[in-house]
C-alpha cells in the first residue's frame, strides 16, 4: 500500500516536484499527503499543491535554504497515507543532487561579417560561476550537428557560411564543484539566423529564366515585323502589275468579238 517509485526534483533552486505511484496494494480511492523537514526548520512542513496524472502524484513546494547554509542540509521526505492501512515511506536526499537549472531565456542572434554571436539571460538564483552552458547549432543544409561548452552566457561561431541559415539552442548544466547532480536544463527554443539556400527555387528558375527570354524573344520578333509592314509596305513587283494588265485586256477583247 506504500507509495512507490518516489523522485524528487529542486527546480531551478527555487521549488520541488515530487512524483510517486500508488502502491499495488492501495485503493483506487487512496489519498497521499507528503510532508519534508531539513536542518534548520523548527517544523516539518506539508506540501499542499497536489495533482494526478495518468495515475501519478505530484506534489510542488516551495524549497530555500538560509543562504548562510553551506554544505545544503539533508532534506527528509514523508508520505504517507490517510488511513492506518497505508503504509509510510520516508526518504533522506541530499539537494544538491535534485538540482535542475531552468531554461536559458532570451537568446538572441546576431551575425558581423562571417561571425554568428549568441546570448542569452543568467539565472538570478544561483551563484555564480555555478552553471556551464552548451549551445547546440547546425547548419540548415545539413544534417550533422555541433556542441559546445561554455562557461558564460554568450558565445561565437566563426567562419559560418554566409548564403546559409543557422539554427541555435542552448541549455543550462549544474558545475560539479558546486553541486552533485546530472540533470540539465531543457533546451531553449530554437532561434535561427541567414537565409538558407534553395536548391529547388534555383533549379525553377534556371527552367523558367531561358523559356521567359525565348518567349519573349518569338513575341517581340512577331511584333517587329507587323510595325515593318505597317511603316515600310513591299513594294509591287512590275512583272506581276503587266501580268495582271495584259491579262485584263485579253479578257476585254474575247469578250468584245463574242458581243
Amino acid at each position: 500500500t506504500a507509495a512507490v517509485d518516489l523522485s524528487c526534483v529542486w527546480h531551478n533552486l527555487e521549488y520541488m516536484v515530487c512524483r510517486w505511484r500508488p502502491g499495488e496494494n492501495a485503493s483506487s480511492d487512496t489519498n497521499y499527503t507528503l510532508f519534508y523537514w531539513f536542518d534548520g526548520l523548527k517544523n516539518h512542513k506539508k506540501c499542499n499543491n497536489y495533482s494526478m496524472h495518468q495515475g501519478i502524484f505530484v506534489c510542488i513546494f516551495n524549497l530555500s535554504f538560509p543562504k548562510v547554509t553551506n554544505p545544503y542540509p539533508t532534506i527528509r521526505i514523508l508520505i504517507r497515507g490517510d488511513s492506518e492501512e497505508i503504509r509510510p515511506v520516508c526518504a533522506s536526499e541530499n539537494p544538491t543532487t535534485l538540482v535542475k537549472p531552468a531554461t536559458p531565456r532570451r537568446v538572441t542572434l546576431s551575425k558581423i561579417n562571417d561571425e554568428i554571436y549568441v546570448e542569452w539571460s543568467e539565472s538570478d538564483t544561483f551563484p555564480e560561476n555555478c552553471l556551464f552552458y552548451e549551445v547546440e547549432y547546425h547548419n540548415g543544409d545539413l544534417d550533422t550537428t555541433q556542441i559546445i561548452k561554455v562557461e558564460n552566457n554568450y558565445t561565437s561561431i566563426p567562419s559560418v557560411d554566409p548564403n546559409s541559415r543557422y539554427i541555435f539552442k542552448v541549455r543550462a548544466k549544474p558545475k560539479p564543484e558546486c553541486y552533485s547532480s546530472k540533470l540539465c536544463s531543457d533546451w531553449s527554443e530554437e532561434k535561427s539566423i541567414g537565409e538558407k539556400t534553395d536548391s529547388t527555387f534555383h533549379f525553377v528558375l534556371i527552367i523558367i529564366i531561358p523559356l521567359t527570354v525565348a518567349v519573349s524573344t518569338i513575341i517581340l520578333l512577331v511584333y517587329l515585323k507587323r510595325l515593318k509592314i505597317l511603316i515600310l509596305p513591299p513594294i509591287p513587283d512590275p512583272r506581276e502589275i503587266l501580268k495582271r494588265m495584259f491579262g485584263e485586256q485579253n479578257e476585254d477583247s474575247q469578250v468584245s468579238k463574242k458581243l
